[in-house]
């Protein structure tokens, strides 16, 4: 029956869940990865194992931290209840006090007669299986809250062990994939001649441009479809009217980044202003640009699968975020790490919403 409950929950939606399940699930989650991750070291296809874990551990300290700020929110909402309840029951009890407190002779001597006396006396004993209910409200909010903060203390706690997995998982991914040597090579690029496009080209769209002129284009047909899943986990900005025709996608710290499809490696790494920058084809005259990686993997002309990782964001994956935003699940102390994605068809940039799922 527990596992039947834990698989159940473990297919419901974070938010939907209560702040105590959320944040029970997602340290679940993340205790699941740290056995993944030494499950991994032994596997002869260590570089997916590896990136399957990584991706274990971000998923993991996302619905953490989602938990977390369930729990905070609720908490907050506690803490209010408490003040207003204890102020009415506060007042309730000072009343029955006073009422105690005054000689009998003068309760029964009620100014409108001895019935008014009776009927004051009957609320009064009314009041009292109400007051009781209260005060076991009461005393139910506050032991509520006592759970509330014994389990933020746990999740916080289980929240610095996830990041130390999660980075211990991210560099051993980097050294199995500098030791991989079973992706086939397409082609070699000529070091001197991409120096010489990098100084000859002002941005990133005439560098792709020229890229693309200087190696042939791949056999494999692609079509646009709008539903191929991001290349990194996140969320999609709006535009920011800079006039740039890809799309920025907010990440958390050190998040991967993998290839949607199966894909040659054109390009990767500095160029211009726009940091550490990948260019995919994974389909004759289609190029995937994607700008904006602290850390880039692989070699120009390699053929890599669906999901291959070629690269890490950037941030301090190791900063806890324990006073983390109600509102944003890439807030709470935080630098906001961006990675730009732009399709180009031909020569030209295409939308990026007809190739990949935006929502």
């Amino acid at each position: 029956m527990r596992i039947a409950a834990f698989i159940t929950c473990l297919a419901l939606p974070v938010q939907a869940q209560s702040p105590e399940a959320a944040a029970g699930v997602a340290m679940e989650r993340l205790a699941a990865a740290q056995t993944q991750l030494a499950g991994a070291r032994t596997r002869s296809d260590r570089v997916q194992a590896l990136t399957e874990t990584v991706q274990s551990y971000e998923d993991g300290l996302a619905a953490l931290r989602d938990g977390l700020r369930q729990v905070a929110a609720r908490e907050t909402a506690l803490m209010a209840e408490l003040t207003v309840n204890r102020a009415q029951l506060e007042t309730t009890l000072g009343a029955l006090q006073r009422i105690g407190r005054t000689p009998m002779p003068v309760v029964r001597d009620h100014p409108d007669g001895a019935l008014s006396a009776a009927r004051a006396g009957g609320i009064v004993a009314d009041l009292t299986p109400a007051l009781a209910a209260e005060v076991t409200d009461l005393r139910d909010q506050l032991e509520e809250l006592a759970r509330l903060r014994d389990l933020r203390a746990d999740a916080v706690e289980t929240l610095d062990e996830g990041l130390q997995g999660a980075q211990t998982a991210r560099s051993t991914l980097g050294q199995a994939i500098s030791n991989r040597t079973d992706l086939p090579q397409r082609f070699e690029l000529d070091p001197l001649q991409v120096a010489l496009l990098q100084a000859s080209t002002e941005t990133l769209d005439a560098f792709a441009s020229g890229l693309a002129g200087t190696v042939p284009d791949v056999e494999t047909e692609l079509t646009a479809s709008g539903d191929l899943a991001l290349p990194v986990t996140g969320h999609v900005l709006p535009d920011d009217g800079q006039g740039r025709p890809g799309i920025r996608i907010v990440t958390a710290a050190s998040a991967l980044v993998t290839t949607p499809v199966a894909a040659t490696l054109l390009y990767q790494g500095p160029l211009l202003d726009d940091g550490q920058v990948v260019v995919l084809e994974p389909a004759a005259d289609v190029l995937f640009i994607i700008a904006g990686m602290e850390q880039t993997f692989g070699t120009a002309g390699q053929i890599l699968p669906a999901g291959t990782p070629i690269g890490l964001m950037g941030g301090d994956p190791m900063e806890n975020d324990g006073k983390v935003s109600q509102n944003n699940a890439f807030e709470g102390g935080r630098r906001q790490q961006s990675l730009y994605l732009e399709v180009r068809e031909g020569q030209s940039p295409t939308n990026t919403d007809a190739w990949f799922a935006l929502e």
